[in-house]
Formats: C-alpha cells, sequence, structure tokens
C-alpha cells in the first residue's frame, strides 16, 4: 500500500521558515521523480518543485524559485522542502507526489500570517 505522510507544516510569521518532510513507503521511491505540489483554499492545484531520482535536477516553480530548496533521502525514502523567506501567498496545503497533477496523502498545512 503506498503511503506519503507529509509533516512539518504550521503556522509561521511573514520571512520565517520551515521544512517540510515526506515519508514514503509502499512503492521503491528511488524509482520516482518526486514533487511538491500546493493547493490554496478555493484555488487549483500548483505545482512548486520537482527532483530526479538521484536528486541530482531540480527543478521549482518561478514563485518559490530561489527561497524553496527539495531534496530527498532515498535511504530513508524521505522527501524534503526547506522553505525560507515565507509570504503570505504561500499559505496552502502542501502535498508530495509522484504525480505532479495528483495529490498524494494527506498533506501538510502552511500558512503564513503576523
Amino acid at each position: 500500500q503506498v503511503q506519503l505522510v507529509a509533516s512539518g507544516g504550521g503556522l509561521v510569521q511573514p520571512g520565517g521558515s520551515l521544512r517540510l518532510s515526506c515519508a514514503a513507503s509502499g512503492f521503491t521511491f528511488m524509482g520516482y521523480w518526486m514533487y511538491w505540489v500546493r493547493q490554496a483554499p478555493g484555488k487549483g492545484l500548483d505545482w512548486i518543485s520537482s527532483i530526479s531520482y538521484n536528486g541530482r535536477l531540480l527543478r521549482y516553480a518561478d514563485s518559490v524559485e530561489g527561497r524553496f530548496t527539495i531534496s530527498r533521502d532515498n535511504g530513508k525514502n524521505t522527501l524534503y522542502l526547506q522553505m525560507t523567506d515565507l509570504k503570505p501567498e504561500d499559505t496552502a496545503l502542501y502535498y508530495c507526489t509522484r504525480d505532479p497533477n495528483r495529490p498524494e496523502g494527506q498533506g501538510t498545512q502552511v500558512t503564513v500570517s503576523s
């Protein structure tokens, strides 16, 4: 059974930082590109970052380039997203997923507010 359990979200002030983690199980983690996507209230799903099988190729949406860093540890079957200089518009439910068009798991809520 595939499981992707995201954690690390929370309430943070503008300019703050958070590190999201995603524990994967039930599939061969190192065999997949992995993605972070997010969905703000009342809005569609937004792709924000991708990472290749071995972590050497990274991609970011323009909205997060330079502020977010994606990484993975294939030995621990875990995906990460380091987020810095957070802005109110980053408020959303964040998902890790194998398919950037389909969120998996329960996601983790990030709220940026003063």
